[in-house]
């Protein structure tokens, strides 16, 4: 299994983070090899269950998420399935006035078993890389955003 946590500060309230955040189409703006992320529809507990298209290595691997833990603006939990099954969770903080923290953390399995544990080791560099710069690409997002 491979598990990847990271954190970012942003200049933005931490409702506007987590409305960010809470679209699917955003996703794919700013994860590097997220080449699609797209609304299904909302659930009853109010969060999304989005299809995705993840590229790794020249691989595409398809699936969906689905929020199972949705209590706005704190969490939401996705519930992954397809060709990558394992979770992401997002928890949003107040850090003070404007300001917010998002803490990224993801578990999945390698769906390659015979190559599972060199793929742990070369996705978990990856993904650490990629969740860096998803951070990055969304404080500049909101903050460019929010300071216009």
């Amino acid at each position: 299994m491979v598990r990847v946590r990271d954190q970012v500060d942003l200049s933005v309230p931490r409702s506007d983070a987590f409305a960010y955040m809470d679209e699917p189409a955003h996703q794919a703006e700013i994860t590097p090899s997220l080449v699609r992320s797209e609304l299904i529809e909302r659930l009853p507990n109010g969060g999304s269950r989005a299809a995705y298209t993840y590229s790794f290595l020249g691989i595409a691997f398809e699936g969906e998420v689905r929020a199972t833990t949705y209590d706005p603006p704190n969490r939401i939990v996705f519930a992954m399935e397809g060709d990558l099954g394992g979770e992401i969770a997002w928890t949003f903080t107040s850090l003070a006035k404007e300001r917010s923290r998002l803490i990224y953390e993801a578990m999945y399995e390698i769906p390659v078993p015979v190559l599972q544990k060199a793929a742990e080791a070369v996705a978990r560099r990856y993904n650490e890389r990629e969740v860096r710069t998803l951070l990055a690409n969304l404080k500049d997002q909101l903050e460019t955003a929010h300071n216009a």
